[in-house]
């Protein structure tokens, strides 16, 4: 699986970006947030991180600014009836962080005010990533600084991924940062396996 993608952007529109690399023209559809994240940015120097959706009849890539950004898109399409352009447009509304709060506030309305998006879709998206999702935390990145929230954001992500589950390696995770908010990821992550 592709992770990230960096380069130069050889095209860039708010459907989509090409991403040029050693010659080879990526191109990744994009939100309207990762659009604009690549507007203001290094046109030289641009990194994406990478969905990639294989389907018998196409391959297609979906590139986001940050790594919160396609976990956001990741739990989106997990729900049942929510398509990868259904995402996109959610993530084109919200930012990755509005949308933690939405799911935390139950804020279907703000669901509901996305094209495409119904009413029962809308309640679907809030029930099933409620469990899911890692509410913004602020007074955590306020206390630490964005350096020490990254730490964080990335130890999560790796332990997700490792199988357990969200809420107890935030649980873990939390203490952890609250202790020693100078520990890096990786420092991070071996110490929670040790708790778990």
């Amino acid at each position: 699986m592709i992770d990230y993608i960096k380069g130069s952007i050889a095209e860039l529109n708010p459907a989509f970006a090409v991403i040029e690399n050693h010659g080879i023209g990526y191109m990744m559809n994009i939100s309207l947030t990762t659009f604009d994240s690549l507007s203001r940015g290094n046109r030289e120097d641009a990194k994406l991180f990478v969905y990639e959706a294989i389907r018998e009849d196409a391959h297609l890539l979906y590139g986001f600014a940050t790594q919160k950004e396609r976990q956001a898109f990741m739990l989106l399409i997990s729900v049942s009836g929510v398509g990868p352009n259904t995402a996109r447009m959610v993530l084109s509304s919200m930012s990755a962080d509005e949308f933690s709060q939405a799911i935390a506030g139950n804020n279907v309305a703000l669901f509901k005010s996305v094209k495409g998006v119904g009413g029962k879709t809308a309640q679907r998206i809030i029930v099933d990533l409620k469990d899911k999702i890692k509410p913004v935390d602020d007074t955590l990145l306020n206390q630490k600084g964005i350096a020490a929230g990254e730490a964080f954001d990335e130890a999560l992500a790796a332990l997700v991924m490792l199988g357990f589950s969200q809420q107890a390696s935030q649980k873990v995770l939390k203490s952890l940062f609250a202790s020693n908010p100078a520990l890096s990821a990786e420092n991070a992550i071996k110490q929670a396996l040790k708790m778990m």
